[in-house]
């Protein structure tokens, strides 16, 4: 894989430069977001709301906040991970290669890189920044330790909270490692 000069930088500043961490890497940012900068999307049918978030919604609610992406958003990200205000859960929802999701991820991410991702979350639908967001989490979460020990599980649990999607994870890994070798 050709990766482009102006990420070589970055990825070296953030120690991802052996073929087993470039691989883990680009497996899990592809699996993400398909290696686009993107906005988590929340626009759930009743049944994936029940299915996904259970624990937020009845079956009734699921019914009533069907296909409502903000009020999902402010409803499962609602007190938790930094989020107290009105609409911040929207505000705050999983955004970039890896869903940076939460105004504490937010205002960490923004302390850490100089730059105003709190009061700009859009920011990280820009390619660039998607890939700073990215490489921030990667290294705060020290994904590269995982990485190291050839761990998709351990880095997909500190991505994800759980195994969603592993399957396919396991499938870009073995694809990105043919690229990396």
């Amino acid at each position: 894989m050709e990766l482009k000069e102006k990420y070589k930088t970055f990825l070296n500043n953030y120690h991802i430069n052996t073929p087993l961490r470039l691989a883990h890497f680009f497996a899990q940012i592809h699996h993400e977001s398909n290696l686009k900068p993107i906005s988590e999307n929340l626009n759930y049918s009743a049944n994936g709301l029940r299915k996904i978030f259970r624990k937020y919604f009845t079956d009734l609610d699921s019914i009533k906040f069907q296909r409502k992406p903000e009020s999902i958003a402010n409803i499962v990200y609602a007190n938790r991970m930094g989020n107290n205000g009105i609409n911040e859960g929207w505000k705050y929802r999983g955004r970039g290669f890896i869903q940076i999701t939460g105004k504490d991820n937010y205002s960490m991410l923004s302390k850490d890189t100089r730059i105003d991702y709190l009061n700009n979350p859009d920011l990280l639908l820009n390619e660039a920044d998607a890939m700073i967001s990215a490489l921030w989490f990667w290294n705060k979460n020290k994904l590269n330790t995982y990485a190291d020990k050839d761990d998709i599980k351990g880095i997909t649990k500190r991505i994800n909270g759980g195994y969603n999607g592993l399957e396919h994870r396991t499938e870009l890994l073995k694809q990105y490692k043919a690229m990396f070798k």
